[in-house]
């Protein structure tokens, strides 16, 4: 019984991996995702080194909260997570995809903070609509990208870069990884960088 529900993981993780899109879709409508065509793939310049103290900030979250760096500070490790925009195919994959490594996460004493410069309505919508966005997600609208600016992942068109910042339980920035915006990110290069948290 035991082998048959290793079996069952291994094969929910395939799924999950090879069909993430078709999951996604079927919990966001395909119509309701916006197509921004290809964009350049980066448009920024980093703020910020690996070494270095993260900024400290005060977002709004979904959930009606104020989140802010500092309050995780001696007690989790935290996992920043920009993306673009909301109701976009490549966002719609990323933030439900978070759900492989989240066992990684609380293994690691690790809190996922997902950023974007929507406004609280437009992300309060699109979180209902995909249905698995367990973590915090955080506006950073107004004033806009302000956070984004501070790490230097703000884009001279009004998104943000694709990109994942990996703090420790004092504050320091471990890992900076900007990706492609037009891809989407491995969630597994997380999983490792926050193992060797442990080292």
């Amino acid at each position: 019984m035991k082998d048959f529900g290793k079996l069952s993981a291994v094969l929910l993780l395939i799924l999950v991996l090879f069909c993430g899109s078709t999951l996604v879709y079927s919990e966001v409508s395909k119509k309701d995702i916006y197509d921004l065509g290809r964009l350049k793939p980066m448009d920024s310049v980093l703020k910020v080194k690996v070494g270095e103290p993260a900024p400290d900030f005060v977002l709004p979250s979904v959930s009606g909260e104020k989140i802010s760096l500092n309050q995780f500070l001696g007690q989790k490790n935290i996992v920043l997570s920009f993306v673009p925009a909301a109701f976009t195919p490549v966002c719609s994959q990323q933030f439900p995809g978070y759900s492989i490594v989240k066992n990684v996460l609380d293994e690691t004493d690790a809190v996922l903070l997902g950023i974007t410069v929507d406004n609280i309505p437009t992300l309060h919508a699109w979180t209902r609509q995909m249905g698995t966005v367990w973590f915090h997600v955080l506006s950073d609208f107004w004033p806009h990208g302000a956070v984004a600016k501070k790490y230097g992942v703000f884009r001279s068109d009004g998104f943000t870069e694709r990109a994942v910042f990996i703090i420790d339980k004092k504050g320091i920035i471990r890992f900076i990884q900007v990706s492609d915006i037009n891809k989407k990110p491995d969630p597994a290069v997380c999983a490792l960088e926050l193992k060797k948290l442990e080292k």
